[in-house]
């Protein structure tokens, strides 16, 4: 079994930036695939960015150029540097890991308000 915790969101105005953490416990193997999805009120849940153990990744359009995902294999940590914040960047961000089996984080709250 995998757990994903999440942390870091928080309320900020927009033009800020916030960084998201996700640490997954319970496995000692470096997990190949770990990302961020997001889902705002009405919407579905849609793919933020991912990224793999071999330095692979895949942004959504809507966050290329603001957003910077990171990761520390070792530690089964990945990260989401969100950069030049906007009001449609608010949702619940989920933290995502695995390809065969896929794991989910409870999510953390981020809304960008003046």
């Amino acid at each position: 079994q995998v757990q994903l915790v999440e942390s870091g969101g928080g309320l900020v105005q927009p033009g800020e930036s916030l960084r998201l953490s996700c640490a997954a416990s319970g496995r000692s193997a470096t997990i190949y695939l770990m990302g961020w999805y997001r889902q705002a009120p009405g919407n579905q849940r849609e793919l933020v960015a991912t990224l793999t153990t071999t330095g692979i990744t895949n942004y959504a359009d809507s966050v290329k150029g603001r957003f910077t995902i990171f990761r520390d294999n070792g530690k089964n940590t990945v990260y989401l540097q969100m950069n030049s914040l906007k009001p449609e960047d608010t949702a619940v961000y989920y933290c995502m890991a695995g390809v065969i089996t896929t794991w989910w984080g409870q999510g953390t709250q981020v809304t960008v308000s003046s």
